[in-house]
């Protein structure tokens, strides 16, 4: 059984119901003082208690979707996200090969041409030999006769640490939402690319070329592109790429797009930070290079480097998200730029969550639909 299935779950409440009865009902039986008395009692309090909190731990997952199976949970993930293709052409299959396909909408229609797709993906990079999936949405118009000839604006959209791309398509609803807002007007038709930052599992690589590791943002600025503008119907025009990303992902969605303005004309943090943390999930990202861990600061790289040419949307909470300040500072310095653009979303309150995360994925969709074109 998955670690994110319902039957785990209901197994896990099933199991913390059954102890707490058991415990009440035993209980009168164990109040001697005997020694097998009082284990009985310890063991039935422990065990009811672990249930408990197995059930509330897998809820919360199965909400927020911080790990995708019983491996991830444990460090062990057997799908390596790094890999390299010894054949001459870089592999028979192409960069991209879709694996998977399902509808937008359970209750929809299941023809295309009304109600989009969402075709599962495998990517190789070309250059950086990272290997990872994605869940690509394509907008109902992708498959009308009339639209045949026409090129989509995509953008990229990354989970955060440790997250699931499945967690942007069944909990933040962004093909969902994408196709209610191109139906009422409010943005364009755009593809959207869904995938989480962490291409080498289970390592979070912050979206850093790591010297003699995972060239994770080659591969986000290079690879990805690459991959999927050869299969897509995507603008190969400056101006077509966007990228948008919550947490861990705002931070690489603003880094990708101060970094590297040829390829993505706008960049959308949702509770982003602004500098790659160190920690045991990262490990010595730079090894030591003071230039590369300059250049992973995104206020550094405001003071320091030419001002990008580019469009970025920060979003926070007054109450509730520990980067308000550091947000409010960030938007002061690009403004002083004069040449790089910054908006913002600003929450009275909101926590880093999924529910604060759904209230700002419809304007930040329009925002980034208003920046991109599609040719």
């Amino acid at each position: 059984m998955g670690l994110t299935g319902n039957n785990v779950l209901v197994l896990a409440v099933g199991s913390a119901v059954l102890l707490f009865v058991g415990t009440v009902w035993l209980w009168p039986r164990l109040s001697r003082r005997s020694w097998r008395a009082v284990g009985g009692r310890v063991g039935l309090l422990l065990a009811t208690q672990l249930a408990l909190f197995a059930a509330v731990g897998l809820a919360a997952n199965q909400a927020f979707g911080f790990y995708a199976s019983w491996a991830d949970l444990f460090g062990q993930e057997d799908e390596q996200g790094v890999v390299v293709d010894h054949t001459p052409n870089g592999g028979s299959g192409g960069p991209l090969q879709v694996t998977d396909i399902r509808r937008v909408k359970e209750t929809g229609s299941a023809r295309p041409q009304n109600g989009g797709q969402i075709q599962k993906v495998a990517i190789v990079g070309r250059t950086t030999h990272i290997a990872t999936s994605a869940f690509v949405y394509l907008p109902p118009e992708y498959f009308q006769p009339q639209y045949r000839a026409r090129t989509f604006p995509a953008a990229v959209v990354l989970t955060g640490y440790p997250g699931t791309a499945q967690a942007l398509v069944d909990k933040l609803h962004y093909p969902s939402t994408a196709l209610d807002l191109a139906k009422d007007g409010r943005m364009q038709p755009m593809i959207l690319v869904m995938m989480r930052p962490t291409v080498a599992p289970p390592r979070d690589t912050e979206c850093v070329d790591v010297p003699d590791g995972p060239q994770t943002e080659s591969f986000f600025a290079k690879d990805l592109p690459d991959a999927v503008l050869a299969h897509y119907r995507v603008g190969k025009k400056p101006g077509s790429w966007g990228v948008i990303g919550d947490s861990t992902g705002g931070y690489c969605a603003l880094k990708l797009a101060m970094h590297h303005p040829e390829v993505y004309a706008a960049g959308a943090g949702l509770s982003p930070y602004y500098n790659a943390p160190s920690d045991p999930t990262t490990g010595d990202l730079f090894q030591g290079d003071k230039g590369l861990r300059d250049r992973a600061n995104l206020f550094w790289y405001l003071k320091h480097m030419p001002a990008p040419d580019t469009s970025l949307l920060v979003s926070s909470s007054k109450i509730g998200e520990a980067n308000y300040k550091d947000t409010l500072k960030f938007i002061d310095r690009v403004k002083a730029t004069n040449r790089t653009r910054v908006s913002s979303i600003i929450l009275e309150s909101g926590g880093h969550n999924f529910n604060t995360w759904r209230r700002e994925i419809p304007p930040t969709l329009q925002w980034i639909s208003g920046r991109l074109s599609d040719r």
